[in-house]
């Protein structure tokens, strides 16, 4: 039987931040993930370019229970300390948009910078090993398909629910449970939303049209690509607005974000000849435009028609409003809303308050960020917090 100071279950993100920091401080520590690879979220993010990190990345952009609670990782282990580690393994980045950060390459960059940190801090990594059961009396007991394993600390970071064919599962959940350790309510996040019969009727011919607009659910709101699918709406404004969005409840999209409702008077009055349907194609995606526009009142002469009928046409481009009838899913979502309850957690440590010695990181948390580096810099903040005592 092996014994070490300190099993990591999952190497993702989180997991790999925290072996890292553990095995720097000259702990033994022994990395278990059930896939055959480590890191294979990070590979396959930012379109194969992880987008790793973001420069703003400030507590309220993201959602929990406890919207404190993120707080004290977040400042303990910010952005900046994350780019350093990828500039000192001389990884090329950029910034895309919105302070995301990205590889110029490939996200292996990424990985490999972490499995050779994790080599120079004596960090053991076994993958394709699965964990059958964990035990407490004295010590941590850890019973895996290849033999058991003591240890006087095991850090929980498989993840949460998010894109199952890659090995989500909810392990992480279970096994807090078994602990006492609470677990609020979970939901896909940072997911593409779908639409009943009668709506995509309409906006399937819209496949594969791209914009830029305003999404609005309640009170918050995002600027950013709205993306038409054969089962909805995607695109990063509404995976942003999913993570907020309730069944039940309207989207409003804003399609003309840089314009008023009057910005049709203005060419009205400068082609009074142009069809209506012209005019709106300089402003929308022909396809788009289209749809508002009843077939009759298309070719009309922009000339013809009132101000009031074009303000009313410009007025339901301003606010489109949508009634989803729900989203696609733990397979498309990026992340999992909810989580491992903070209140059963010590915020500086990620500690379980009631059983020493085991830890909760990185998705498996009630800690969800935004679209754009959030939730990986929650993966990194929250290992280094775990990794710092573990």
């Amino acid at each position: 039987m092996d014994h070490v100071d300190v099993v990591i279950l999952g190497g993702g993100a989180a997991g790999l931040l925290c072996a890292i920091t553990a095995g720097r401080r000259g702990r033994r520590v022994l990395l278990l993930d059930h896939a055959e690879a480590v890191g294979k979220k990070i590979l396959i993010s930012g379109g194969g370019r992880c987008n790793f990190t973001n420069l703003d990345c400030k507590p309220d952009r993201f959602l929990s229970a406890n919207p404190h609670f993120c707080k004290s990782a977040l400042a303990r282990y910010g952005a900046r300390d994350f780019l350093a580690l990828v500039e000192k393994h001389g990884i090329a980045w950029h910034e895309k948009t919105l302070g995301q950060l990205f590889c110029d390459g490939s996200a292996r960059a990424i990985v490999a910078m972490l499995l050779a940190e994790c080599d120079a801090a004596g960090v053991t990594v076994r993958t394709g090993q699965q964990i059958r059961s964990v035990e407490r009396a004295d010590r941590f007991r850890v019973t895996t398909d290849a033999g058991d394993i003591t240890a006087e600390s095991v850090v929980l970071a498989t993840g949460g629910l998010s894109i199952p064919k890659m090995g989500a599962t909810g392990f992480a959940h279970d096994l807090a449970r078994r602990f006492g350790l609470g677990v609020t309510a979970t939901r896909p996040a940072l997911v593409p939303l779908t639409l009943a019969q009668a709506e995509l009727a309409r906006t399937q011919p819209l496949s594969g049209v791209s914009l830029d607009v305003v999404a609005r659910c309640g009170k918050r709101m995002f600027r950013e690509a709205l993306l038409f699918t054969h089962r909805g709406l995607s695109g990063p404004a509404v995976l942003q607005i999913s993570s907020y969005w309730r069944e039940g409840e309207a989207v409003t999209f804003d399609l003309l974000p840089d314009a008023d409702a009057t910005f049709l008077h203005a060419r009205k009055r400068a082609r009074p000849k142009a069809a209506v349907r012209t005019l709106l194609g300089e402003a929308l995606p022909q396809r788009l435009a289209d749809s508002f526009l009843a077939p009759d009142l298309a070719a009309r002469p922009a000339g013809e028609l009132p101000d009031a009928a074009l303000e009313k046409i410009a007025a339901q481009i301003k606010s489109w409003r949508v009634l989803p009838s729900g989203t696609e899913g733990y397979a498309k979502a990026e992340v999992t809303l909810g989580g491992v309850d903070t209140a059963f957690l010590s915020s500086q440590t990620m500690m379980a308050r009631d059983v020493p010695g085991l830890f909760v990181i990185g998705e498996a948390v009630d800690v969800t960020g935004w679209l754009g580096g959030y939730n990986f810099q929650w993966a990194w903040a929250s290992g280094f917090c775990a990794g710092g005592v573990a």
